[in-house]
Parts: structure tokens; C-alpha cells; sequence
């Protein structure tokens, strides 16, 4: 009997139709002689529409309290599935972030995982029920509610797997896998059959919002097999794994555009050690992620630091970094919000020499500045101008995926 952890997105879960629709799926794969657990997020909508109540009742809601009122989005759906599996006759106990329990930080709206006990789970699979769980939520050691942030099903679910052994991790979603690109921005996107941990990790980390990264992390720490499948067909996915002979044959697996983007320019830094510390440093301690750093040195002896951090997180950051600049001496600072960052991914990077300068090529040809660079061993990515993102995304594609396809089919 194998162990199939199987998670439902809010848009899987967004009518009561829908989740009979999935309470159907579950009884299918319970019936086929699997041991099934199900991680479900809030329905479609509900977590905004509790956020929203918040803010109504509060100007600046109290963190821990958020998390209790958006955890109830979860838990909703989690009873209603279960009440959807029993009406069709098949057993199911719904089961909470702090029942399992699913120990976190105590950073409430962003708490990371800890460690999960699964041996209350093992017990609910081993009478034959399904275990319904709530995503998302977890709780500390002070045993107050916690939430993982956006995208936190997946990494509950991908987690949950982990600890419990799974054979499999299959995710489902609105998407039938892992494209190599947004079809919505390029209609000649391929879906892949398989793809590896790392370069989904990458891909996750680019703006690719198949997968949260955490929960990509997680698959690869694990090596939990992860299935990425749609919650509207039967229709294979993409299977997310260890790398494989052969994946490096592939020289690009994917293009990706990331709009959660802003720039913020120090300028005219003195060129002193350890001042670099003294500007990311409160950054890292107000838990602001920074992505991409450039430091071009000046001949007068000054700097000028460029960095880009989410754009949730510009207003902060830009507060923090302010003050700072006035204490250092830096000439002033310059932002940007209107930046989008595009990449390049592809396991045979590795072993193909000159695939940065076909990028920069292809968007020098179509009159696209590169602001940034940033590379590592399987991806480059550059920051540009936000209204070219959706060209370079397709020129890209077409040069590095479709060209390259069509040549190997030749």
C-alpha cells in the first residue's frame, strides 16, 4: 500500500461543487489501495475576504491575531471535504496545524517549519479513514496559531509528506504541471514531463507560481517525489525530482518573469569595510529578503550599491535604508518599482558554454536594456524595464526553447 499525500489549491476547493469534485478523486485513489492524506488550502477568495475583516476592526491588526482569524480558512475547508468523503462513504478525520502538530517559528504571518510529529497522522491512516489536513497553519511552542504565508499548503503538504514517509506528494492546482514558460504570455510553452529539484527550485525562486519555494526546499532536503498535476483532468503533470541521466541534455527548461521586483540604489557609498554590513544587516533583521546586489566602484573612491527586494517589502526597506545612508555618508537613494526580473534556466547551462551572451543578444536585438545581472551555475537572470517583460519573456523562449526544439526534431 503505498502513501500518496495529495494537496488542493483554493481554487480546487472553490465551490462546494468543486470540493465534491475532489472528494470524488480522493475516493478514487483511496479505492485503488492507496493510504491517503490531503492537505487543503482556504477556498478561493477566503483569505482575502478574512483579511479584509481585519483591517475593518483594526487599522494595524495584530499580527498573532491575523493568524487565527486567516487560519480558520483552512480549517473550513478541511471539515467541509471531510463531511464530502464521508456523505460518499468513505471514512475521514479532519485534522488541524496544531493536532498533528505542525511546529513552527513564532513569526506570525511568515512562520517556518520546525518539525512535524506524524505519528498521530499514521494513527488516523492505519484505522483505513482519510486524514483531511488544514494547510498553511501550524502552531509554536507557546502554542499560539501560526500561518506559513502565501503559498504555505504546498510547503504544509510537501512537509507533511516528508515526515510521514510518503511515496509521492501530488499537487493540484488550476495548471496541468510545469510549463516552460507562462502560456498566457507564449502560446508555444511546452509543458515538461519531468523536471529537477533544482531547477524548479530556481524556477519557484523567478516568479514561476506553480510551486512555493519553501515547498521545493522541502521536496529536494526529502527527496519526496512531487507530482504537479491539475485538479480539472486526469491528464498527467510534470514530475518533479532528483536530477536524472540525461537532464543536462536539455540546455533550457525554462523562462520566467518575475514582477515582484523593486530596485533601491545607494549612491556614492564610501569605500570603507564592513559598511555593506551596516546597510543589509537591518534589512536581514526585519526579515526584508534581498535577491540581486551589484556594486560598481567609482574613481573618487565611492560606490554605488544597487540591490532588489520583493515589492511588498520596498516601502520598509526603503525606510530602513534611508536613515542609514544619511549616517554613512552616502550621496542619497534612488529606487524603482517599475523593474521586472527575467531568467534563464536549464540544468545543461552547466555544460553549454555561451548561453549568456545568446541572452543578452536576443534582448540587445529587440532594444531591451539590462539593468542588472545576476548568474549562477544553471540560470541568468536580468532586471529590465517592466513593459518589456512579456517580449523578452517570448523572445527568449523562442531563441533558447523553440529554436532549440525544432533543431533537435529536425
Amino acid at each position: 500500500m503505498a502513501l500518496i499525500v495529495q494537496k488542493y489549491g483554493g481554487t480546487s476547493v472553490g465551490s462546494v461543487e468543486r470540493i465534491k469534485a475532489v472528494a470524488t478523486r480522493v475516493a478514487a485513489t483511496r479505492a485503488a489501495g492507496n493510504s491517503v492524506a490531503v492537505v487543503v488550502s482556504a477556498m478561493s477568495g477566503e483569505t482575502n475576504r478574512l483579511l479584509e475583516l481585519a483591517a475593518q476592526v483594526a487599522s494595524k491588526p495584530d499580527a498573532r491575531e491575523s493568524d487565527v482569524v486567516i487560519a480558520t480558512g483552512e480549517q473550513i475547508t478541511a471539515a467541509l471535504l471531510s463531511m464530502a468523503l464521508q456523505d460518499i462513504g468513505v471514512r475521514a478525520t479532519s485534522m488541524l496545524g496544531f493536532q498533528l502538530p505542525v511546529l513552527t517559528s513564532s513569526v506570525y504571518g511568515r512562520a517556518r517549519i520546525k518539525s512535524i510529529d506524524a505519528d498521530r497522522l499514521r494513527a488516523v491512516l492505519d484505522t483505513g479513514a482519510v486524514a483531511v489536513i488544514a494547510g498553511f497553519q501550524g502552531v509554536d511552542a507557546g502554542s499560539s496559531i501560526t500561518t506559513l504565508g502565501r503559498g504555505g499548503s504546498d510547503t504544509s503538504a510537501i512537509a507533511i509528506a516528508a515526515a510521514a514517509k510518503a511515496d509521492v506528494c501530488e499537487i493540484y492546482t488550476d495548471v496541468e504541471g510545469v510549463f516552460t514558460t507562462d502560456p498566457r504570455i507564449c502560446p508555444a510553452a511546452r509543458k515538461l514531463a519531468r523536471i529537477s529539484f533544482e531547477e524548479m527550485l530556481e524556477l519557484a525562486s523567478l516568479g514561476a507560481k506553480v510551486l512555493q519555494i519553501r515547498s521545493v526546499e522541502f521536496a529536494k532536503r526529502y527527496n519526496v517525489p512531487v507530482h504537479v498535476r491539475s485538479s480539472f483532468s486526469d491528464a498527467l503533470g510534470t514530475w518533479v525530482v532528483q536530477e536524472e541521466a540525461g537532464m543536462e541534455d536539455v540546455l533550457v527548461s525554462g523562462v520566467a518573469a518575475d514582477r515582484n521586483e523593486a530596485k533601491i540604489t545607494l549612491q556614492r557609498v564610501p569605500d570603507r569595510p564592513g559598511l555593506a554590513a551596516k546597510i543589509f544587516g537591518p534589512i536581514a533583521k526585519a526579515h526584508i529578503v534581498v535577491d540581486m546586489i551589484i556594486q560598481n566602484a567609482s574613481e573618487d573612491g565611492t560606490t554605488d550599491l544597487t540591490f532588489t527586494v520583493p515589492q511588498n517589502d520596498y516601502n520598509r526597506a526603503l525606510e530602513i535604508v534611508q536613515p542609514i545612508a544619511a549616517e554613512i555618508g552616502a550621496a542619497g537613494v534612488k529606487s524603482d518599482t517599475d523593474v521586472v526580473k527575467v531568467s534563464v534556466v536549464g540544468l545543461g547551462m552547466r555544460s553549454h558554454a555561451g548561453v549568456a551572451a545568446r541572452i543578452f543578444a536576443v534582448l540587445a536585438d529587440e532594444g531591451i536594456n539590462v539593468e542588472m545581472i545576476s548568474t549562477s551555475e544553471i540560470k541568468v537572470s536580468v532586471v529590465i524595464a517592466a513593459k518589456y517583460a512579456e517580449l523578452a519573456v517570448r523572445v527568449l523562449h523562442k531563441a533558447l526553447i523553440e529554436e532549440s526544439f525544432d533543431e533537435e526534431s529536425a
